[in-house]
């Protein structure tokens, strides 16, 4: 039946995409070319409405196999919550692709879901195992914690949205790769869901890639965003560090472009909410690749954080610890490279050059 629904919300993403192309232009959520935007001309932007819909087809077909393997420590209403949520969710963005609403309306229809997954449906982070420590219990932070994951992996998809086909490839990524996770650790829910909306997804991608026909807009890429947070929360709460840092790994492309982005504005004295010209795609379109070479280089670094957050998944203490270490320091070497926090930044290639006088 899985194969079924993967079927049914792929051939749905591929059909109702050109609908939604046409819905896109006759309500007005098109996209104009500026200084920030890397297209010329105007685009339509509301794809992410084909992937939330071709999704609800592949749950609906799935719906009786879902609700009979919902996680152990969740409440049996959390798959109506999640959709709730999505809906909520997808409803803001498509506000938001035909008028440009400010960022606090948007932030509160964000909070608003996020609320409905930890109230209605009993998702939160409430515990975690600490190596040396022993268990630690969150108590009141824990709803606070929950909602600033999934708020700031809603808004770090978000972030990269940048090029045609980046943000629908990087999360597909991280969706296969929250897949697989959920076979290592026997989790039928959180595969079955993955599974399902990575269909949907490469489905738009089709339309998605360069030279983009449409674009996902705030629709797709907040909606994809909160999926990926919640079932992170459902395929790794209450567990060990170890654990809790492996959606961590897996989403190391939007959570580092969105960190370094927050370094970036706060070194030149900006809001870190400001938007500029800096992030990860830019740089790489600055240094002379194309298009089409700097989302697959996106894509090449998405699957290296995805495979080693599969590695991690498997490593003893030590070992677990000693990859962090290194994935931490190729992050901080790229970063110094490419300028993504600044081009003055370089504390650490400065430091080796120190040393090496």
């Amino acid at each position: 039946m899985l194969y079924v629904s993967l079927i049914a919300a792929f051939v749905a993403s591929i059909l109702l995409t050109p609908l939604v192309k046409r819905l896109a232009f006759r309500i007005g959520a098109v996209d104009a070319p500026n200084y920030r935007k890397v297209h010329a001309r105007i685009m339509p932007r509301l794809g992410g409405l084909a992937i939330f819909l071709a999704f609800l087809i592949g749950v609906a077909i799935l719906y009786p196999f879902l609700i009979n393997n919902l996680p152990w420590n969740t409440s049996e209403y959390s798959l109506v919550a999640i959709i709730i949520g999505a809906c909520i969710i997808v409803a803001t963005g498509v506000v938001d692709d035909m008028r440009e609403i400010s960022a606090k309306a948007k932030m509160l229809g964000q909070l608003i879901a996020a609320l409905i997954v930890i109230f209605v449906g009993g998702i939160q982070i409430e515990t975690i195992n600490l190596p040396f420590v022993g268990m630690l219990d969150f108590g009141f932070l824990s709803i606070p914690l929950t909602i600033l994951w999934i708020v700031g992996i809603t808004n770090a998809i978000n972030l990269i949205d940048g090029l045609d086909g980046l943000a629908a490839g990087v999360s597909s990524i991280a969706l296969i790769t929250l897949a697989g996770m959920a076979i290592i650790m026997n989790n039928m829910f959180v595969l079955a869901i993955a599974a399902i909306l990575a269909a949907a997804t490469i489905g738009f991608l089709f339309y998605n890639f360069h030279p983009a026909k449409i674009f996902m807009g705030d629709t797709g890429a907040l909606f994809l965003g909160f999926m990926i947070s919640v079932l992170a929360l459902l395929g790794f709460k209450n567990v060990t560090f170890i654990s809790l840092i492996i959606p961590v790994i897996m989403l190391g492309v939007p959570i580092s472009d969105t960190f370094f982005a927050i370094v970036r504005r706060v070194r030149m004295k900006k809001k870190w909410s400001d938007p500029d010209k800096s992030h990860l795609h830019h740089r790489l379109l600055d240094m002379g690749f194309t298009h089409r070479q700097t989302v697959l280089i996106i894509y090449g670094i998405a699957m290296m954080f995805g495979l080693a957050a599969i590695i991690f998944s498997m490593a003893k203490l030590w070992g677990a610890i000693l990859l962090v270490a290194v994935i931490l320091t190729a992050i901080e070497i790229f970063v110094e490279v490419i300028g993504l926090a600044g081009k003055n930044y370089k504390p650490l290639l400065n430091f080796v050059r120190i040393f090496n006088k």
